[in-house]
């Protein structure tokens, strides 16, 4: 087998590493857009007391992505960021990672306060 040129070494690195970068494109990233279009799952738990329920709701309802959050009966208004975090009307100016992190924040901010329904 004859040796390998200066040359044939850098065009076969330049094709491996062309080939590598185009599966890295290809393939979605944890947190990607592609795992956001499935949702977070639903949950149905009693939290400091409060009975906090998330579920999705199909299609897209304002800014939450088509899922709804609710605090003992009454909706909590969350919104999904650009980012992928969320937010409600309760604590809009601190991000958290999912729906049931937003009703749990919104839980703590009440401090047993009756949550009103955002119209």
């Amino acid at each position: 087998m004859p040796h390998p040129t200066r040359r044939r070494a850098l065009r076969d690195a330049t094709g491996l590493a062309l080939a590598a970068s185009t599966l890295a494109v290809a393939a979605p990233s944890p947190g990607s857009a592609a795992d956001r279009q499935d949702g977070p799952a639903p949950f149905d738990e009693v939290y400091k007391g409060r009975r906090i329920e998330g579920r999705p709701t199909g299609g897209h309802h304002h800014h939450g992505a088509g899922y709804t959050v609710l605090v003992d009966g009454v909706e909590l208004h969350v919104m999904r960021n650009a980012d992928g975090t969320w937010i409600s009307v309760v604590s809009h100016y601190d991000p958290v990672p999912s729906p049931l992190a937003a009703a749990r924040a919104a839980v703590e901010e009440l401090r047993g306060a009756r949550l009103v329904p955002f119209n």
